[in-house]
């Protein structure tokens, strides 16, 4: 089907600023992850390159808020999402970070040879400036009121509260992130790419020559290309990327989205000493997996870059995706709008191919959509467990109990219809499931793997093997039904471990266990054959592929999301302050008596304290609580210190019923009130108590 020599696939290299959330995966990680595994059970001769973007603005505001260095931040977070990635399956070849020497070396050599070349324009302008700190000051790092929405701490280059695009000279009394000072224009010098002269190529190139690209990604281009292209500034005033190897140049570093998509070739010189292999021939197939907001970057200005300095291959396809909310609201890290991966990580361990087929599932891939906990829920529930799982499950079962352990002979003297007609879907979920992930249409390929098993499960209930066990000793084709029902579904079961793999690895591997295969059976040649379990081959007892999701922990988890929601920041000129203002926020709805009963609430003290290991924000508690004690971990790390909260009498749930939380058991949570300023409280008795005296 391909007439490529080798591939290599890129994701999008997230800022190393912060933790990851689900909408990264939505948006490029999984639906890459899922393309690669396919390819390499294809046996094709394949890369999947990512790693952390460690220069830009972002990096140095979060720095400057947590009073740390650029460096400690990259480092921190670099590890962090390096680590939920591995956690969720993102297979790559290579996670690098764009701090490595190689990286600087090779994006200094890339700007220096178009430089050389003559193809930049260098020019003079106008730029802010913060005279208290002496600093020329990025878009980000200049804050004022939104022209749009009156939002008081808008950014110069965007308004998070109602999304538009901004600039500096838009904002309404704008200031300095820096020290709070009106920023003045000053004059500096940068290096201009000038896009407009590749305008026409790019015309040719994309609207001609890529009409197959999603609908999103070649509208957004047509947009951009009908607009006409401008002149755009390659590097910035600033001390932390890389430095422009020009001399004279103290203080002034390459554009971050220069040096980041070129970070994609220096890791792939971190992995290969082949790499010009994958980077300079045309038998190349390269692909781009992003989200929107990166379109116009990795379309129209890398492959002019690319274009401009020669010898690359440029990309053929860039899948990008919309974006995924959550609970109806879009993603906002500012306000702490997000599931982020590594929290649901520790909430829900060993449910990391249940995330993955929820977020395929319900993938934006043509529209934004809309991931909820409720959702979530059902899809785990009515499919993952009562389709899939549950297939599996009865097939293992009753070829236990009605065919020995092993797996039963075909006789094909009495083969009808519908086993035939259910052995044909084998083919037909292959070719269909190829066909979509081939096409990057990752949401019908997974349906169409569920639909097969949903098949076996609608074959194996006309067929009633439990039912026609009850004529064995009166009919003796009685065995031959049982065997060919079980055969037929056991090698549908072998058929599901090799379509499922791209999408859910573990699960994939969970179930060669089970049938005491090998890995190799995974390859995609496999996929579609009718005799992959031979003939009296034992197979292990049956295990549950996937839990049940209950209800409180959904509960649990909308509430988790809007206590952690940072309210927007009001304006400093208000109202004066009124009793209304300063009033607790409103009561939750109403509950009886019975409800409050339920609750066993205790007095204990707190005797040892520790951090969680890569948890910033949970600390490991032993309780005293007079008749046992108890080990509880509580998310307020950020608020104390563990040496300074021993001895100290704590208000504990104690019927709460356990949770594991980073593979700790937790069994009981403390009492906290939160001040308007978000900082935590013990809520805790006035006077010393005897430890497990009742609260009520």
């Amino acid at each position: 089907m391909s007439n490529f020599k080798r591939y290599l696939v890129t994701a999008a290299l997230p800022y190393a600023n912060g933790p990851v959330h689900i909408g990264h995966l939505a948006g490029c990680y999984l639906p890459a992850d899922i393309y690669v595994r396919y390819q390499r059970a294809q046996k094709r001769d394949i890369k999947f390159i990512g790693g952390s973007d460690e220069h830009g603005v972002p990096i140095t505001i979060r720095a400057m808020k947590e009073g740390v260095t650029p460096q400690q931040v990259v480092d921190k977070y670099h590890a962090l999402i390096k680590e939920s990635m591995e956690q969720m399956g993102i297979s790559f070849d290579i996670y690098s970070r764009t701090s490595n020497q190689v990286h600087h070396e090779t994006a200094a050599a890339f700007f220096k040879k178009l430089y050389d070349d003559g193809l930049f324009e260098e020019k003079e302008t106008e730029q802010f400036y913060d005279e208290k700190t002496n600093t020329f000051l990025a878009d980000r790092y200049i804050t004022g009121t939104c022209p749009i929405c009156a939002n008081p701490n808008a950014y110069g280059d965007q308004c998070e509260r109602c999304g538009s695009s901004l600039s500096p000279e838009q904002l309404i009394q704008p200031r300095s992130t820096l020290s709070d000072a009106v920023p003045v224009k000053r004059k500096t010098k940068h290096w201009y790419f000038p896009l407009q002269n590749y305008e026409e190529w790019l015309k040719g190139w994309i609207l001609e020559g890529h009409t197959e690209w999603k609908n999103n990604v070649y509208g957004q281009c047509k947009s951009w290309l009908d607009s006409g292209l401008q002149s755009r500034a390659m590097t910035r005033d600033s001390s932390w990327g890389i430095k422009v190897p020009l001399p004279d140049t103290e203080g002034k570093v390459l554009y971050v989205w220069f040096d980041a998509p070129i970070g994609y070739i220096s890791a792939t010189k971190e992995l290969t000493e082949e790499w010009a292999d994958y980077w300079c021939q045309e038998d190349t197939k390269l692909v781009h997996f992003i989200g929107k907001d990166n379109i116009v970057f990795h379309c129209i200005i890398f492959p002019a870059m690319l274009k401009a300095h020669g010898g690359f291959v440029l990309p053929d396809n860039v899948p990008a995706n919309e974006f995924l909310n959550i609970e109806g609201d879009k993603v906002s890290t500012s306000r702490n709008w997000a599931v982020w991966v590594h929290e649901y990580i520790q909430d829900f361990p060993g449910c990391e191919d249940v995330l993955r087929y929820v977020l395929c599932s319900n993938a934006p891939e043509t529209k934004d959509n809309d991931f909820t906990w409720k959702d979530f829920q059902d899809r785990n529930n009515s499919e993952l467990v009562s389709i899939f799982g549950n297939f599996v499950n009865r097939a293992l079962v009753l070829m236990h109990k009605l065919c020995g352990g092993k797996v039963p002979p075909l006789h094909t003297d009495v083969l009808d219809n519908t086993d035939k007609n259910i052995l044909a879907e084998f083919e037909i979920a292959k070719t269909r499931v190829e066909e979509s992930i081939e096409n990057f249409k990752f949401r019908d390929a997974l349906f169409e793997v569920i639909d097969l098993a949903r098949k076996g499960n609608k074959y194996m209930q006309e067929k009633e093997p439990w039912i026609v066990a009850k004529r064995l000793e009166s009919d003796p084709e009685a065995q031959k039904l049982i065997d060919n029902c079980l055969h037929i579904c056991l090698q549908l079961t072998a058929n599901l471990a090799i379509l499922i793999n791209p999408f859910l690895p573990t699960t994939a591997k969970k179930m060669l266990h089970l049938m005491k295969v090998v890995e190799k059976m995974l390859d995609w040649e496999n996929a579609g054959k009718t005799k992959l379990l031979s003939v009296g081959y034992s197979l292990r007892a049956p295990e549950l592929l996937f839990r049940k999701i209950e209800d409180d922990e959904i509960t649990a988890q909308v509430a988790k999301l809007k206590a952690g929601l940072i309210k927007p920041a009001q304006p400093a000129e208000t109202k004066p302050a009124t009793d209304a203002d300063t009033q607790p926020d409103a009561l939750k709805a109403q509950i009886v008596y019975d409800d409050f009963a339920k609750l066993d609430l205790r007095v204990g003290t707190i005797v040892a304290a520790e951090k969680v290991p890569k948890a910033d924000k949970l600390l490991k508690l032993q309780v005293d609580l007079g008749f046992e004690t108890r080990t509880i971990v509580s998310g307020i790390a950020e608020h104390f210190q563990p040496d300074n909260i021993i001895n100290k009498q704590v208000v504990v749930v104690a019927n709460l019923a356990p949770r594991k939380m980073r593979g700790i058991e937790s069994n009981g949570m403390i009492l906290m009130a939160e001040d308007k300023a978000g900082k935590l409280h013990f809520v805790n008795p006035i006077d010393a108590i005897d430890n497990g005296s009742s609260v009520s």
